[in-house]
């Protein structure tokens, strides 16, 4: 950030400060001296504009910032610490030990954190504060409350009055008319001393200069005190005193007015103009007479007007929402405007839906602004008598909870509404399983989602829903992905079909954009970044920002995969910029590790680490961490590149195991390679041998060739010291894989790994071709090169090494596989026999002598049962047999030791 950007996000002043610097000063030398303080008074002695302009002071000696956080827009506890991430432009796993997430991710910064109205949640805050404290040292908390926050080595800064000076100049500069005469000159200051000197009850009676004079505000005071002489034992008398001055502000009101306050009571987090209109306007106050009324209660100070967006939003301060509640809940009329207040945000909702086709992003930004009037009106519908509301509201819902990483709480909303309407048949079950399903992709898919997509599919058909039924088949298909890649395609296929008739075009989009990551997933990449290409257009047109940028995701390691870097880099970074606007840890998590992924590629160890390094905060410690794809992929792979494969252990493990049971998805063998390598380089080759196996079974049950061929690799380097033959013919059978997939950059290191064998067996000047391709590959690529093999140079002789490495500098790639595919069959294979037999070949007799076809072994050796055919026939004539009876027979002894 440079120095003439905003560092802070200070609540901007709507009113001049006055006096308060004494007190301004103290809270600054207790700032300096402890890591907590809390600003405690009651309601209206002015905490907030006190610890605010404290704040904006302090900010200067905050390296790393002043962030703001404001806690009267909820009462759930487990939102406090998603308040303070937001204002402190953090990612946060909200449902999994939030408190140590945000400390993880604030980690040693250095900075002023401000918690504002704490008393309503104030256990919440206490748990946080004690996280933050705790373990990040550079952090300082200033909170404000009504009560301490009760935590050790808390400093509590009790506010005190206004000077008697600071009172008179404050209804001064509040009062629309200065009283001019000596009268008026003495009754405000004898209002003032009455008021105790609090802050807001001096406004509220400024307020009322521009109808009452000086001594009638006194007056009002006087008969407004004179009924609280017998109040309730052990209340503050300055509670009193505010109580009684809302009370008489509140009297004073029209009738028309005082209707409006109570009703504006029933928002949370505030409301704009149409929404206070929807709710308010009835039984005698008019839809026309709104404006005017809360230009009257904005006057009175009884409400705060947020005219810095695009549109305003209408708020009340926390103490007097409270007030007006309680005269709502009076007034006979709460359930009518709870109900409305429910009505409002349906039609809402309902007017918003056509954006979800078009604009994801405008539609984010009107629905997600009243994100907490939304959930508090689905739980007042679906507690009513008549859910009806309650559901419809929901089922409009479910891209709010799919996109802002509040999924756990979706899914008990969406739990909740389905469990209403258990036995109904109907479209609106349909819509609500769906959005279910939609939830659950981003925070629990395998299982879950599948299982109600296809619920909501059945109820869907049967009843004639056919956009719910089109986007439920894609969810199925995406639910069934992760453990069979046919039957995901053969749903995706028919989910596009319907799709493009109906005009869905997200789903069309979405199935195509799955189609082509199952074409990645096989490694036919040419036609996967077609469909992936084609996808990416529409998703990005419509803010589809969630799928976009991990169909970016995936032509980035497509890119990557097959040897192009650079491509690869500007496409995750393409990823990142679509995901970062969703602040959502799965997505910008996601993407942030395919960057890192391609950054190792370039051997850029640092901006590696630099992209992971707003999730590793998120999640490094947490007993359950949230659900990111590729994370702990790209963190283990980092780790094992920095020198530290004991680490990268706990990261390969974390990601192989965040399943619930035993259930082997796609994710599953990629990382089980990646932890064989971490476990062979910790010296536990047992285990790296089990992984190795468990990678390799899944990978060929799935139909993953490149994850077959990197667990070859591993295996081969596995076995390198005690088995070069059968090291080297592990290599060819990864080597054959990668090559016929056109997976080059990993053909790179196959190629130097035999290179290795090569002079392992003395046949130094092969070495050095092999190296010496590879460096040109790797210059080619962009990947960090190696160099020559300095002991194979020396023993090869210096001229003989370096004409054979200058003679590998001249092929390409391609050139050079074939070159050490041929090499390999003129040094060591004879011509019949078991150890004629090539790699591939080897493949085959195996898969025969376990009893599979010519098409299973096609399937599985991804070749055309042809091919198998022929390296059948190749096989009978070197061996000597005519048929696969004596074929087993002849292979059993050679097989056993595989």
């Amino acid at each position: 950030m440079s120095s003439d950007q905003a560092h802070h996000n200070l609540p901007a002043p709507l009113t001049s400060f006055i006096g308060r610097e004494a007190e301004l000063d103290a809270i600054a030398g207790a700032l300096r001296d402890a890591r907590l303080v809390t600003v405690v008074g009651p309601g209206g002695c002015g905490k907030t504009r006190l610890a605010a302009e404290a704040a904006r002071r302090a900010a200067a000696h905050r390296p790393d910032g002043v962030w703001w956080a404001d806690l009267t827009g909820t009462a759930d506890p487990l939102v406090v610490p998603e308040l303070l991430a937001s204002a402190a432009g953090v990612l946060l796993a909200t449902d999994q030990g939030a408190a140590s997430s945000l400390a993880r991710q604030l980690g040693d910064r250095r900075m002023l954190l401000c918690l504002d109205n704490c008393e309503h949640v104030v256990a919440a805050a206490a748990e946080l504060v004690v996280e933050l404290v705790r373990t990040c040292p550079g952090v300082t908390v200033l909170a404000t409350s009504r009560e301490p926050l009760g935590v050790a080595g808390e400093v509590v800064w009790r506010v005190p009055p206004l000077s008697g000076q600071d009172a008179i100049a404050l209804f001064h500069e509040r009062a629309e008319h200065s009283p001019a005469s000596d009268q008026a000159r003495a009754a405000v200051r004898t209002a003032c001393a009455r008021l105790d000197g609090i802050p807001l009850a001096i406004e509220l009676a400024a307020a009322w200069s521009g109808t009452l004079s000086a001594q009638e505000i006194l007056q009002g005071l006087d008969d407004r005190f004179s009924l609280l002489v017998q109040g309730p034992r052990g209340v503050a008398a300055r509670h009193q005193t505010l109580a009684a001055s809302m009370a008489w502000s509140h009297d004073l009101l029209e009738e028309a007015d005082r209707v409006l306050f109570r009703r504006l009571g029933v928002f949370h987090d505030g409301a704009t103009l149409e929404a206070v209109r929807g709710v308010c306007a009835f039984g005698g106050l008019d839809r026309a007479a709104v404006p005017a009324g809360l230009r009257r209660l904005v006057d009175k100070s009884l409400v705060v007007a947020d005219t810095q967006g695009s549109t305003a939003r209408y708020r009340m301060l926390e103490t007097i929402r409270a007030y007006a509640v309680a005269r709502l809940d009076a007034s006979g009329e709460p359930d009518q405007v709870r109900d409305r207040h429910l009505a409002t945000y349906l039609a809402l909702t309902e007017e918003a839906a056509p954006l979800l086709t078009r604009d994801k992003d405008a539609w984010r930004a009107g629905i997600g602004a009243e994100r907490e009037n939304l959930r508090a009106a689905v739980e007042w519908g679906l507690a009513a008598e008549d859910p009806e509301y309650g559901r419809r509201l929901a089922a409009g819902l479910p891209w709010l909870w799919h996109l802002n990483g509040r999924g756990h709480e979706g899914l008990a909303l969406f739990h909740r509404a389905i469990a209403r309407g258990a036995d109904d048949r109907t479209e609106l079950q349909a819509r609500l399983l769906t959005g279910l399903a939609l939830i659950a992709d981003t925070t629990h898919p395998v299982g879950l989602e599948y299982d109600a997509s296809q619920a909501a599919l059945e109820i869907a058909t049967e009843v004639g829903d056919v956009s719910s039924a089109c986007l439920a088949r894609l969810l199925s298909a995406v639910g069934v992905f992760y453990l069979d890649f046919e039957t995901a395609w053969s749903l995706a296929e028919a989910a596009r079909e319907q799709a493009r008739e109906i005009g869905d075009g997200f789903v069309a989009d979405g199935a195509t954009a799955l189609m082509g990551i199952i074409l990645h997933m096989r490694d036919e990449h040419g036609d996967a970044a077609a469909l992936l290409g084609a996808a990416v257009e529409g998703l990005v047109r419509r803010a589809d920002r969630g799928v976009a940028s991990t169909a970016i995701g995936f032509m980035a390691c497509s890119a990557l995969y097959t040897g192009d870097v650079a491509g690869a880099r500007e496409l995750a970074l393409d990823a990142v910029r679509t995901a970062r606007p969703l602040a959502d840890h799965h997505r910008v998590g996601s993407a942030g590790s395919v960057l890192a992924t391609v950054e190792l590629a370039a051997g850029r160890l640092d901006d590696a680490r630099a992209a992971l390094g707003p999730m590793i905060r998120l999640v490094e410690g947490a007993e359950s961490p949230p659900f990111v794809p590729g994370l702990g992929r790209a963190m283990g792979e980092l780790l094992v590149r920095s020198g530290r494969p004991g680490e990268a252990v706990t990261w390969f493990e974390r990601e192989t195991n965040w399943l619930d049971g035993d259930v082997m998805t796609y994710l599953a063998p990629q990382t089980l390679t990646g932890l064989a390598a971490a476990l062979r380089a910790t010296g536990e080759p047992e285990r790296a041998t089990a992984a190795c196996e468990r990678a390799l079974a899944a990978a060929r049950r799935i139909g993953m060739p490149r994850v077959v061929a990197d667990a070859l690799e591993q295996s081969a380097l596995l076995v390198a010291s005690a088995d070069p033959v059968r090291a080297e013919g592990l290599h060819h059978e990864a080597l054959a894989l990668r090559a016929g997939h056109g997976l080059w950059f990993s053909c790179v290191d196959g190629l130097e790994a035999l290179a290795a064998l090569a002079a392992r067996s003395d046949a130094y000047t092969e070495a050095a071709r092999l190296l010496g391709a590879c460096d040109r590959a790797r210059e080619e690529m962009g990947r960090p090169r190696a160099g020559a093999d300095a002991s194979s140079r020396e023993r090869a002789g210096t001229t003989a090494y370096d004409d054979a490495w200058a003679e590998g500098r001249t092929l390409g790639l391609r050139e050079a596989v074939d070159y050490a595919r041929r090499a390999r069959g003129r040094r060591a294979r004879p011509s019949s026999g078991w150890a004629s037999l090539t790699p591939t070949e080897q493949n085959v007799v195996r898969l025969a002598a376990e009893g599979l076809s010519n098409p299973d072994i096609g399937a599985r050796l991804f070749m055309s049962r042809s091919t198998v055919k022929t390296h059948l026939s190749h096989v009978y004539a070197k061996l000597g047999v005519t048929n696969r009876t004596e074929l087993a027979s002849m292979a059993g002894p050679h097989l056993a030791d595989r």
